[in-house]
């Protein structure tokens, strides 16, 4: 009789245990729930684009844009393909069969075929000495600017290759507040009617520029908070250390938003600032924060839908996609891995989103190669997740 008594508060502490554990497993699935958010999701396209003909192989892809067909267009360094480890590069070196260098700027299709190619240097105008940053505005004409010593202008041209115009002087230098040329420019881009182009001013100068489309007549300028940029040297990087109240540079993008909103990468301070399009400061965010060497702000896109809810940033230095939400500033989640198989990346520089909502990216360093991931509509992620490579489903 004596063991009833045990046995019953025995099975009572079993049962008051099993309530206790179902009630923690259930706040833990809550718990996970709540922090779940909806997000597109994306796989590589191992097979896109398709092999380019007669020997080509490409350089750093220093640069990305999309056409209103979706053609995708990019811009790559022929001078940096190595004699040594990629082969016969040139005509006038007789080793072997392969290789040469493409035409610095390829168009591919939808299918990923390539249909067009020019660019290089011509009596018309000056090719940048480092070709960088490569966009397509609203009326399908190319933009392309130049990170070498002396490229302080960029070229415009029409999307099968015929030259527009050139805006700034040649052969410059760093001056921050020149109305007359730029230094060392990184991308341009435009607002919604393509009135005016927005150019990263870049690796020499370290400001915002902001130029008319149609006559490239400089409008105005801006530094870090909206300050009236300088050129004073601000030291290594400290991440523990105050931000800086200039840009520290490369200003590696300004990417205005459809909302009148201007978003812009200040690569090595692993910061992006928001601009009121006019250069009033609205807010900041750091992405990876004690990120070193390169920084992790490199280059932005955003989702194709009209308030352009989503934000997707390139971070080179750690070989990853961070998917944000553009209104908070957010990462939701992250994707990617160094390395050089499809989904992976090393040194992804630049990025860009079709109409149906694809990602396309490129590479520099020793990475070479444009790639492109394909929407597969939205789905639940945990927020903050790392996804790694996004490999096609079921292969």
């Amino acid at each position: 009789m004596k063991g009833k008594p045990v046995f019953a508060v025995t099975l009572l502490a079993l049962i008051l245990a099993l309530a206790v554990g179902q009630i923690l497993l259930q706040e833990r699935v809550e718990a996970v729930q709540q922090d779940m958010v909806e997000v597109p999701l994306f796989e590589v396209d191992p097979f896109w684009p398709k092999p380019l003909p007669n020997h080509w192989i490409l350089g750093n892809v220093i640069g990305v844009g999309i056409d209103s067909r979706d053609h995708v267009f990019i811009v790559h360094r022929r001078d940096a393909l190595n004699p040594g480890n990629e082969g016969n590069v040139g005509p006038d070196q007789p080793d072997a069969m392969c290789c040469e260098a493409a035409p610095n700027v390829l168009e591919f299709d939808v299918e990923g075929n390539l249909v067009n190619h020019f660019g290089g240097p011509n009596g018309q105008y000056t090719w940048p000495a480092s070709n960088h940053g490569l966009q397509v505005d609203p009326m399908d004409n190319i933009w392309i600017g130049g990170n070498g010593q002396g490229d302080s202008h960029i070229l415009k041209f029409t999307r099968d290759g015929r030259f527009l115009m050139q805006v700034g002087d040649a052969g410059q230098g760093v001056d921050s507040n020149s109305r007359s040329h730029f230094s060392r420019v990184t991308k341009i881009s435009f607002d919604q009617n393509g009135d005016e182009a927005f150019v990263g001013d870049g690796y020499g100068n370290k400001r915002v520029v902001v130029v008319d489309s149609d006559t490239g007549e400089f409008l105005r300028y801006w530094g870090a908070y909206g300050n009236r940029p300088d050129d004073a040297d601000l030291g290594s990087f400290d991440p523990d250390g105050t931000p800086a109240q200039q840009f520290r540079g490369p200003v590696h993008c300004a990417e205005p938003s459809n909302d009148g909103l201007v978003y812009v990468c200040d690569r090595t301070a692993n910061r992006l600032q928001v601009f009121q399009q006019d250069g009033t400061f609205v807010e900041e965010v750091f992405i990876e924060p004690r990120t070193l060497g390169a920084g992790s702000t490199w280059e932005i896109a955003f989702s194709p839908d009209d308030d352009q809810r989503f934000m997707y940033l390139a971070d080179g230095q750690n070989r990853k996609i961070h998917v944000m939400d553009r209104e908070n500033l957010r990462v939701l989640y992250t994707f990617g891995d160094g390395g050089r198989q499809p989904g992976q990346f090393y040194g992804v520089h630049s990025i860009e989103t079709d109409s149906q909502g694809n990602l396309y990216t490129t590479e520099t360093w020793e990475g070479k190669r444009l790639q492109k991931f394909v929407y597969r509509g939205m789905g639940r992620v945990e927020r903050g997740s790392d996804r790694g490579v996004l490999w096609p489903a079921g292969q």
